[in-house]
C-alpha cells in the first residue's frame, strides 16, 4: 500500500500503529466492512489519514456509531471508539439480539483502557457477534508532526477552578489525562524519565506521579508482555502558569498570528478571490505551509510573491515551445502548476488579512507589549517606569478591550503582580469591570496578580546576539526549558525526577572522540533521544514552533510537545474568566 499522505512524524507513526493493530488484525481479502466511529475517534483518524487510506484498508463507508443507521445484515462492521459508557450503548444497539443486529458481526477496537463493568456488559450482551475485542492504546490526536492533544480542553476548568466542589472531577480529569500520556509514550515505543515543574501549583506533580505509576503498569503488561527499562528519553510536565506572558503576547511568525487575528476554526480559512468565498485548510500536506508558517510575516511576505514569479517563468519558458513534446509536457504539469498557484494564493490571502489587521492596530501594541515583555526595549534600554510604557495603549481608543486587557496583563506580570488600588483603577479606567476576572483569575494559575510576589521573576537566557525583529524580541520560556533539558542544565530542585531509576540522559547527543559518529539526519532521528512535553491547560502556536526550532538545532534530539488542547489568547482569557463560575459536570470523564 502507498503510504498516507500524512507522512510526517507523529502523524505517520500513529497511522502505522492504527494500520497494523486495527487494519490488518481484521482483514481478509477480498472483503469489505463498514466502520463505526464516535466523536474522539473521528478526530484521531481525521489528523493521520484520508478517505482514500481507509478504502484501500477494505473500508467502504465510515458511519458515526452515534446516529441512527440502516441495517446492512450481509457486511461486517468494524467499531473504533473510545470505552465509554456512551460509545459502549451504541454499539450494544446495533446487537440488540440475533433477528435485529444492524451487521453480520463487529470488529470492537477501543482507543484504551476498557473498564471491566463495560467489557462485561458487551460480554454477556452479544458476545457471539464479536470477532474481536482490543484496545489499541491510542488516545490522542496527532495534530501536527511534532504536536498532540489530548482533547479535553474542558480539563482547564477542573485543574484551575478554585471550586472545591470540583475535587472529584479534578481526579477523574487527572486519571484521564495519566492514561493518555501513557498512550503517547506507548506509541512512540518510549518509557522516558518522568520529571515536573515543582512550582507554584502542584497539578504537574501529581500528574506526574500518576503517569509514573500508569507507565509502570503498562510496560509490566504491554502487547509483548515484557518489562521494558527506562529508555533515553525524558517527558517534562507542566503547569500552564510557567509561562504567562507567551499566552496573551501578538505574536508575528505566520501560523501564530493568523490563528490570533483571523477567525480560523478546526483550521479552515475563509478568504474571498476573484469576488467568490472560497475554504483552504491550513494542514501539513501542504508543503508550503510547512516551509512558512514558523516565518516571520515580513518574511513570509517576501517569499510568496517570489514564488509565484518563478512558477508563471517556468510556465512561461515550457509555453514559448511549440513541439508537439513541449505541449504534451505543459499538459502534464499544468495541474501541477495550478495546484501550486492556488497554495500561493491561499497564502498570500492568509498574510494580506493578517496585514490588514497589523497595519489598523496591532503594530502600535506591539512595541508596547516587547517593551513590558522583555523589560528593556528595541536598543535594550532597561524600562524604568513600566506604567508609562502602559499608558498610551490604554488611552488609545482603536485598541478593543480584548488588546488593552493583554497589554494590562502584560504590565502586571513585568512587575511580579501590583496593588488591589492600582488594579482597580486599570480596571475602572478602561472600563473593563464586566471582564475584570480576565486579569484576577490569574492567580488561580500561580501567577502572582495581587499582590506583588517577594520572590524574583525566573531568569532567562541572554538571547541579545540572536538575530530577531524589532517587534518579535520576546522569546517563550518553553524554549529555554527544551534547549537546558537537552543539555541536561535542569535544575533537579525545580525539575525532580518521579522516576527512580531514569536512564541516563544524554539529549544533546555528545559522543566520545572512539564513537562513531551517525551517519545522517534520519539515523540521528530514529536512534536519538526524544523529549517529550506536556502542558497541563493549553499550549500556543509560539510554543508549538519551539519544538520545531529546538529539535532543528539539536539533530541528536527530537521534541514533541502536547496539551490538553490548543490555545489562542482570546479562548484563553474567556477559559480564564470562568475559573471561578460554578459549572455543570461535562461528559468527557472517563467511566468508573
Amino acid at each position: 500500500m502507498a503510504p498516507p499522505v500524512a507522512e510526517r512524524g507523529l502523524k505517520n507513526v500513529v497511522w502505522q500503529k492504527i494500520k497494523a493493530t486495527v487494519f490488518d488484525d481484521c482483514k481478509k481479502e477480498g472483503e469489505w466492512k463498514i466502520m463505526l466511529l464516535d466523536e474522539f475517534t473521528t478526530k484521531l483518524l481525521a489528523s493521520c489519514c484520508k478517505m482514500s487510506d481507509l478504502l484501500e484498508e477494505g473500508i467502504t463507508v465510515v458511519e458515526d456509531i452515534h446516529k441512527n443507521r440502516e441495517p446492512v445484515r450481509q457486511m461486517k462492521a468494524l467499531y473504533f471508539i473510545t470505552p465509554t459508557s456512551k460509545s459502549v450503548d451504541c454499539f450494544l444497539r446495533d446487537f440488540g439480539s440475533k433477528s435485529e443486529n444492524k451487521y453480520k458481526a463487529a470488529y470492537i477496537y477501543f482507543t484504551d483502557f476498557c473498564p471491566d463493568n463495560l467489557f462485561n456488559k458487551i460480554k454477556a450482551s452479544c458476545s457471539k457477534s464479536i470477532r474481536r475485542c482490543k484496545e489499541i492504546n491510542i488516545s490522542f490526536i496527532p495534530h501536527e508532526s511534532q504536536v498532540y492533544t489530548l482533547d479535553v480542553p474542558d480539563a482547564f476548568y477542573y485543574c484551575y477552578s478554585p471550586d472545591p466542589g470540583n475535587a472529584k472531577g479534578k481526579d477523574a480529569i487527572m486519571e484521564a489525562m495519566a492514561d493518555q500520556i501513557v498512550t503517547v509514550c506507548a506509541t512512540l515505543d518510549e518509557n522516558p524519565g518522568v520529571r515536573y515543574k515543582s512550582k507554584p501549583l502542584d497539578n504537574a506533580s501529581k500528574l506526574a506521579q500518576l503517569v509514573e505509576k500508569k507507565l509502570e503498569d503498562y510496560y509490566k503488561i504491554d502487547e509483548k508482555s515484557l518489562i521494558k527499562g527506562k529508555t533515553h528519553s525524558q517527558l517534562l510536565i507542566i503547569d500552564r502558569g510557567f509561562d504567562p506572558v507567551s499566552t496573551v503576547l501578538h505574536e508575528l511568525t505566520f501560523q501564530a498570528m493568523a490563528y490570533d487575528l483571523l477567525p480560523i476554526e478546526n483550521d479552515t480559512y475563509k478568504y474571498k478571490t476573484d469576488g467568490k468565498e472560497k475554504e483552504a485548510i491550513l494542514e501539513e500536506e501542504d508543503d508550503l505551509w510547512v516551509r512558512i508558517r514558523h516565518r516571520h510575516i515580513a518574511v513570509v511576505l517576501e517569499e510568496i510573491p517570489k514564488l509565484m514569479k518563478e512558477i508563471s517563468s517556468t510556465k512561461k519558458a515550457t509555453e514559448g515551445k511549440t513541439s508537439l513534446s513541449a505541449l504534451t509536457q505543459l499538459m502534464k504539469k499544468m495541474p501541477h502548476f495550478r495546484k501550486q498557484i492556488t497554495k500561493q494564493v491561499v497564502h498570500l490571502n492568509l498574510a494580506e488579512d493578517c496585514m490588514n489587521k497589523f497595519k489598523l492596530n496591532i503594530e502600535k501594541l506591539c512595541k508596547t507589549e516587547q517593551d513590558l515583555a522583555l523589560g528593556t526595549d528595541a536598543e535594550g534600554q532597561k524600562v524604568k517606569d513600566s506604567m508609562r510604557v502602559l499608558l498610551p495603549v490604554l488611552l488609545n481608543k482603536n485598541h478593543d478591550n480584548c488588546d488593552k486587557i493583554r497589554a494590562i496583563l502584560l504590565y502586571i506580570f513585568s512587575i511580579n503582580g501590583t496593588t488591589e488600588e492600582n488594579l482597580d483603577r486599570l480596571i475602572q479606567n478602561v472600563k473593563i469591570e464586566n471582564e475584570s476576572d480576565m486579569i484576577r483569575n490569574w492567580s488561580y494559575l500561580g501567577v502572582p496578580i495581587v499582590p506583588q510576589s517577594q520572590q524574583g521573576k525566573p531568569l532567562r537566557k541572554d538571547r541579545s546576539a540572536e538575530e530577531t525583529f524589532q517587534l518579535s524580541r520576546w522569546t517563550p520560556f518553553i524554549k529555554d526549558i527544551m534547549e537546558d533539558a537537552i543539555d541536561n542544565r535542569l535544575d533537579s530542585k525545580e525539575w525532580p525526577y518521579c522516576s527512580q531509576y531514569p536512564a541516563v540522559w544524554n539529549g544533546s547527543g555528545a559522543v566520545s572522540a572512539r564513537q562513531k559518529p551517525r551517519a545522517n539526519y534520519l539515523e540521528d532521528r530514529r536512534n536519538g533521544s526524544k523529549l517529550i512535553v506536556f502542558v497541563i491547560g493549553g499550549i500556543t502556536y509560539s510554543e508549538m514552533r519551539c519544538a520545531y526550532e529546538v529539535s532543528q538545532a539539536h539533530k541528536s534530539c527530537e521534541v514533541i510537545i502536547g496539551s490538553t488542547h490548543i490555545l489562542t489568547p482570546k479562548k484563553l482569557l474567556d477559559d480564564i474568566k470562568m475559573l471561578n463560575k460554578p459549572k455543570d459536570k461535562v461528559s468527557f470523564i472517563k467511566d468508573e
